[in-house]
């Protein structure tokens, strides 16, 4: 029998885990789901690249990852997001459920560095990274279980 390999990386958050910057889980029940069934694996590239949680909120300024304070969390950023995308990718994922505007998870839309909830177009860095490896991904306040069907398969409702 060929062994079962998760097909999508999720934000470690969406899936229960209390890894976000307040010390919280976001979790959705669809992408506990899918962590439960093994079709999904749960990535938190902030802790991977050795972030507390909770912890002072940062926001991406001038390509730069910082707190409020102005302390510089851009190199835990950048290795916890390359951390993050090789695990996905020795895993083989095909797409990704990320946290929504997030500095490491968000897609298509993050917070603009002011800390003023301002939203600005763009993407976090690891679904940046993601995206650059080919890999489809979305967030959890886009249709979800579209997206778990194109890539899982109809068992998922």
């Amino acid at each position: 029998m060929k062994p079962h390999f998760p097909m999508l990386a999720v934000s470690a958050c969406l899936a229960g885990v209390a890894c976000r910057y307040n010390g919280e889980a976001y979790p959705v029940a669809a992408v506990e789901e899918l962590v439960r069934t093994g079709d999904a694996l749960p990535i938190c590239p902030e802790r991977l690249g050795g972030l507390p949680s909770p912890r002072n909120p940062v926001e991406w300024r001038a390509e730069r990852a910082l707190d409020e304070q102005g302390g510089d969390w851009t190199q835990a950023f950048l290795v916890g997001a390359r951390k993050a995308v090789g695990i996905a990718m020795t895993l083989g994922a095909t797409g990704a459920i990320l946290k929504a505007r997030s500095p490491s998870c968000g897609c298509g839309c993050i917070y603009d560095g002011s800390f003023s909830h301002r939203r600005i177009a763009g993407d976090g860095l690891f679904c940046r990274l993601l995206k650059e490896q080919g890999v489809q991904v979305i967030t959890e306040e886009e249709d979800v279980a579209a997206f778990i069907r194109r890539h899982c398969g109809g068992g998922h409702e």
